[in-house]
């Protein structure tokens, strides 16, 4: 294998060393919530395939399309705060809100729901608000002052 260092294993007296340093700076400005977009993610993937999980999707039929429906928009929120975070993160809260919708859901979608699919929508929802609000509050810590 060919050593392609060429012995320079300093940065600093390369010419463009602080515009480098601005550009790497400005890519990854507001990304201190990147480490909830994963959980959101997963959660969102959780939300739509829950109803198999918990096993429900004969006795609530709506409540499967509904949760699915959820996890998938909870899903792309997830890759829209990884793929373009300057401009999704506003949407934090919005998920804060399918949040609470997960919550009260059961009882509104649902036919007289049983007690593990309303847990189940309930911890969803719970760990949807959480999550949003992490996302929202840290977005907003970390937004350019005017």
């Amino acid at each position: 294998m060919a050593n392609v260092s060429h012995g320079r294993g300093d940065i600093t007296t390369h010419p463009d060393v602080s515009e480098m340093r601005e550009r790497y700076a400005r890519m990854l400005g507001g990304r201190d919530v990147a480490l909830v977009d994963g959980p959101v993610f997963l959660l969102g993937l959780y939300c739509a395939v829950s109803p198999w999980v918990v096993h429900y999707t004969t006795s609530q039929p709506a409540l499967v399309t509904h949760n699915l429906i959820v996890g998938i928009a909870i899903g792309l929120l997830a890759l829209g705060f990884t793929a373009a975070p300057e401009r999704m993160y506003g949407l934090s809260w919005a998920m804060c809100a399918l949040g609470v919708w997960m919550i009260i859901a059961p009882w509104i979608v649902g036919d007289s729901p049983d007690t593990g699919v309303v847990l189940n929508n309930i911890v969803i929802g719970a760990l949807a608000v959480l999550l949003g609000a992490m996302c929202a509050v840290t977005a907003a810590r970390s937004a350019p002052r005017p």
